[in-house]
């Protein structure tokens, strides 16, 4: 077994200290730069009004819970996708399908987006994400960039490593942060080590129905469980995903869990596990098919790796998985292929938890260790192949050859980069043009807004022999990762088109109505530039009439068929909001429990009559 030589345990929490305190910037994060630099960088991430950006860059939004989209080269923020926050400006969480969506949460932690894929190649169709805070998946529409489904994944809590999705998109597999008692029941931590599990959820994702579901479940050993990623090509029917506190640690886990000089990287084949469940080699547990890895042998195994690892990443050959622990120096490039064979020998080093533990030797390719670089996270490829490590406490970001070790290039970023996003980089083919760092910290980098400062994304130009930081852009908090996909991938529709099966939409002026069933009140009304009618036939067709104690029904159709047309619809008083895009159908439900006179209103500007695009909600009192 190799023993690594990592940062002493001791050292730990002062190291952590300082890059908190001091964001361990590294002795040439501020390079000179010239006015000649600053012009040519300039012209290299301009894009003229009337031309766009090559590249969207989807951005996890962190403890906003949103997703935030740029464009590169430019780095101008595009959008911002709301998925597991509420979102007063589009009506998010307020309207009946998203409010059932988010379930009552009111917010989210968004990390590590994941774009679909065709043969491992980005698709431009979904992009799927999760909710740390509440252990949640949601799937977007890159079509309307909208959010279409949300699914809370049982028996986990912070399912942080997301959607990394395996090569036709078939998986995306969800572990889990924090080790948990099987349904989350109550358990003393003295009994960590018996009774709780660090559960992985197989999820498949219904392109048709557009919707999540969980296939299967893997009750792990009890530790944490971070990144993951698919394989591709020859090792296609795998993936491999970072643990640490594999001490079983259960208090001041940045001492305690870092006690071993080693912790583990899962290998599992999940083809092998999707047999296993077809056969029914499975337990049923919280109504979960739950494959316990000590009862239902094979498919899974460890890969010992340098302790505290992040990131770990599959070469776009698919022939090789990188690793590095964040307190030690070092990358290590990993081989499929001797796996393959290991696993095939019975080459083994003992087990853990029931689970096989792969000898080391027999599975390490290289180990790859620049000087003075400290704390890699996570990797990324260009289209040579060549790798690019953030280093979080040197502050920079590392070029190098996987197959060599050779270290070819660096670069210092402003400050502490977590994760980068390469150009089509999670993919079998990476365009190898541009690379953004993420980083942590962005001390002095733009105008004081108090204590706190943004997070900072920076370009970096990768097609020359050096790496050239080009732009920067402050970022809201806080981009946990990031995909960067060609744009002519994405194919969005400019209006949603008509749905005639839709028996909430309405599409003419004489067709609008208000209904009453009961205590319901059913509106069905059309938004146009610049009015809005509820019923055609009535005295004052912009005016809704209920009584005190009603439950209402507002079905909106935008008919607007012009794109960018967008009408909100807002109630005075009421804290009710939605949106409806051109040939969008909404539905907004609330109990009319306060009585008296409230206008309504276009909340989002839509023509030079905006102002007058209002009405009156009217409640008769009981």
């Amino acid at each position: 077994m190799k023993s690594w030589i990592p940062i002493s345990t001791g050292l730990v929490a002062g190291i952590l200290a300082a890059t908190v305190m001091f964001g361990n910037f590294s002795s040439g994060a501020k390079t000179e730069v010239t006015s000649a630099d600053n012009k040519s960088n300039a012209e290299k991430v301009y894009v003229p009004f009337g031309e766009k950006d090559e590249y969207y860059l989807m951005a996890s939004g962190g403890h906003s819970g949103q997703m935030f989209v740029y464009g590169v080269p430019s780095m101008r923020k595009i959008r911002t996708i709301p998925v597991f926050s509420p979102d007063s400006a589009t009506g998010y969480g307020y309207d009946e399908h998203s409010k059932e969506m988010l379930g009552g949460y009111t917010w989210g932690d968004l990390h590590h987006p994941a774009i679909s894929e065709t043969n491992g190649e980005y698709d431009g169709k979904y992009l799927f994400a999760t909710d740390v805070a509440n252990s949640r998946a949601a799937a977007v529409n890159l079509e309307t960039f909208t959010t279409k489904d949300i699914i809370n994944v049982p028996n986990t809590s912070g399912p942080h490593c997301a959607a990394f999705v395996t090569e036709n998109t078939e998986y995306m597999f969800l572990p889990t942060r924090f080790a948990v008692p099987i349904g989350s029941e109550y358990a003393s931590l003295d009994d960590y080590s018996e009774k709780y599990r660090g559960v992985m959820s197989a999820v498949t994702f219904d392109q048709e129905k557009e919707k999540l579901s969980i296939a299967y479940q893997v009750a792990l050993p009890p530790w944490s469980y971070d990144l993951s990623d698919a394989g591709k090509k020859v090792s296609k029917d795998w993936a491999v995903m970072t643990t640490y506190n594999t001490e079983e640690s259960t208090t001041n886990l940045e001492i305690n869990a870092s006690q071993a000089d080693r912790d583990y990287i899962v290998l599992f084949n999940w083809k092998e596990l999707e047999k296993k469940v077809a056969n029914g080699e499975y337990d049923e547990v919280t109504g979960q098919k739950m494959i316990f890895p000590e009862k239902h042998k094979g498919g899974i195994y460890l890969v010992p790796v340098a302790k505290s690892p992040h990131g770990v990443d599959v070469t776009p050959d698919g022939k090789y998985f990188i690793a590095s622990g964040k307190l030690a120096p070092a990358m290590t490039v990993f081989s499929f292929e001797k796996a393959f064979k290991a696993v095939e020998k019975g080459d083994f080093d003992g087990e853990r938890n029931g689970i096989p533990v792969l000898n080391y030797e027999s599975v390490m390719e290289r180990e790859v260790d620049p000087e003075n670089a400290l704390g890699p996270l996570h990797t990324q490829f260009d289209d040579k192949g060549m790798a690019y490590t953030t280093m979080f406490i040197s502050s920079e970001i590392v070029k190098w050859n996987p197959k060599t070790g050779e270290t070819l290039d660096r670069v210092p970023v402003q400050y502490s980069p977590g994760h980068s996003a390469a150009a089509e980089g999670d993919t079998a083919s990476p365009d190898g043009k541009y690379l953004v760092a993420l980083n942590k910290i962005a001390k002095d980098s733009y105008l004081s807004v108090g204590p706190s400062h943004p997070e900072s994304m920076q370009l970096i130009d990768l097609s020359g022999s050096k790496m050239k930081i080009i732009q920067s852009a402050p970022v809201d908090p806080e981009p946990h990762y990031a995909q960067m996909i060609k744009a002519d991938k994405i194919k969005t529709i400019t209006v949603y088109p008509k749905n005639e099966k839709n028996n909430l939409a309405v599409y003419k002026q004489e067709d609008t109505r208000i209904e009453r069933k009961g205590n319901e009140v059913h509106v069905y009304g059309i938004a146009m530039r610049s009015k809005f009618i509820f019923d055609a036939k009535a005295k004052r067709p912009d005016a809704i009439e209920v009584n005190q104690g009603d439950k209402v029904f507002i079905h909106l159709t935008n008919i607007d068929m012009d794109q960018d047309i967008t009408h909100g619809f807002g109630i005075n008083k009421y804290d009710l909001n939605m949106e409806v895009q051109p040939g969008q159908t909404n539905t907004l439900v609330f109990t009319a429990d306060k009585a008296g006179t409230y206008p309504l209103y276009c909340t989002n500007f839509c023509s030079a009559l905006h102002q007058e695009m209002s009405g009156y909600l009217l409640v008769k009192p009981k």
